[in-house]
């Protein structure tokens, strides 16, 4: 008997594998799923980065879109925008510039087939200088480091998921 069960549990195995195995090289569309945010971001920046992260990853996988195949889901998890304010100073060496103001975009990417299934994933964390929204005393300054960091997320995204 438990030599037909392991025969099973092979077969079912076997069956599910290419399933498992398929890879990010076709995508149906493209969708963030912010849930796991909001528990304790909502409001505005929230939705301007569900905004940002949907558009770079519709630019960064537009040419891997082919009607009928599986949805990039995107689920973030994690947002860090850190106080910025200008340079740190004389750093070690006597070199200028940033040190320790880093922004995180931490998520995964999921591969969702048309029953809901989750075909493959792939955990990722953006990291970027605060500095990336410009100057800190811009008022637009924020609103640049949230798209800087959906772009960067997308454009390593697309990176570590080629095309097999």
């Amino acid at each position: 008997m438990r030599v037909l069960g392991f025969a099973a549990l092979i077969g079912l195995l076997a069956g599910a594998a290419p399933a498992l195995a398929q890879g990010f090289d076709r995508i149906g569309g493209v969708a963030v799923d912010m849930r796991p945010l909001q528990a304790y971001a909502r409001g505005p920046q929230a939705e301007a980065l569900r905004a940002d992260l949907t558009e770079a990853l519709r630019r960064s996988f537009g040419d891997r879109m082919v009607r009928g195949a599986p949805t990039l889901v995107v689920r973030v998890s994690g947002l860090t925008l850190n106080p910025y304010a200008g340079g740190e100073g004389v750093g070690r060496g006597g070199s200028f510039g940033g040190g320790g103001s880093t922004d995180y975009l931490d998520g995964e990417a999921l591969l969702v087939g048309r029953g809901g299934e989750i075909l493959a994933r792939h955990p990722q964390l953006s990291a970027l200088p605060a500095s990336s929204g410009g100057a800190w005393y811009d008022p637009a300054s924020e609103r640049r480091r949230l798209a800087a960091l959906a772009e960067h997320y997308a454009q390593w995204l697309r990176r570590m998921l080629p095309a097999q």
